[in-house]
């Protein structure tokens, strides 16, 4: 696939998917937003990929909604009519990965500067890899809008002062990559030249695994995130029940008898 604003390429059983607007920090426009979700479809609907991967090019990761395209009244990025469609009625999702429909595991590989909408990225995927130039900020209220959805995920992922002063402090203060790692928004941080290299071992060793026990564990984690501990654990157990009737399930234990590495089919 032929995309303008992204990259998407397919290998080991990785999609990896890369913000192309450099020169514009990698900011979100109309044309984005379709080719992204292009892309996600693509990577849910592939055989082939077992995970997917997003990354920017340039010095920033992504830096949000482009401020140039946002309309002046009052509308949002979309391309049909206001509020004609039922996904205008949800939160606006703009380069979020539809994380709670899709199955396949997402890593995010943050390159550099992350805010706004960018922050999305980091607080919907599974696995977050930071550069050491990574930094991350909320400019919503230093350009007079409120910060909505992007806060609220902030807030589930860092502790609630934090997220807050996030918020608050707008585009004048930022959050390093080390602090961003103490805090745990991010899992790991690597040496800026090394992060995709990285990702990509971190993908593979996720790949090693079986693809559909990592989606139902990756499912019963964030369907469960807003049960009651009960009933999540009884959710899980659901996608325990469902995944045991595969092949896979079989070829688990059968190669560990064997001594010998799995052969996943996703079957």
């Amino acid at each position: 696939m032929e995309f303008e604003t992204i990259t998407y390429e397919v290998a080991d059983r990785v999609a990896t998917i890369t913000l192309n607007r450099p020169r514009q920090l990698n900011a979100i426009n109309k044309a984005m937003m379709r080719e992204l979700a292009v892309a996600y479809d693509a990577a849910e609907a592939d055989e082939d990929v077992w995970l997917v991967l997003i990354t920017g090019s340039g010095r920033a990761f992504c830096t949000g909604a482009d401020v140039t395209e946002i309309p002046t009244d009052g509308g949002n990025l979309a391309d049909t009519p206001y509020l004609s469609t039922y996904d205008q009625w949800e939160a606006p999702q703009e380069a979020t990965p539809p994380f709670r429909t899709m199955a396949k595991p997402i890593i995010a590989a943050v390159n550099g500067i992350c805010c706004g909408a960018g922050l999305d990225l980091v607080t919907t995927t599974d696995i977050v890899i930071a550069s050491e130039r990574a930094e991350f900020f909320d400019p919503h209220v230093s350009i007079g809008v409120v910060s909505g959805r992007e806060c609220v995920r902030l807030a589930r992922v860092l502790p609630r002062t934090v997220a807050l002063r996030i918020a608050l402090t707008g585009r004048h203060e930022r959050l390093g990559a080390r602090r961003a790692y103490d805090l745990g928004l991010v899992t790991e941080v690597v040496p800026h030249d090394d992060l995709l290299a990285r990702a990509r071992e971190v993908a593979a060793i996720v790949n090693r695994n079986a693809p559909l026990a990592v989606r139902g564990t990756r499912l019963a984690i964030h369907k469960s995130l807003d049960l009651p501990l009960h009933e999540g654990e009884l959710l899980a157990e659901s996608f325990r029940e469902r995944v045991k009737r595969t092949e896979d399930s079989l070829e688990g234990p059968r190669a560990f008898v064997e001594k010998r590495e799995p052969v996943w089919r996703a079957r």
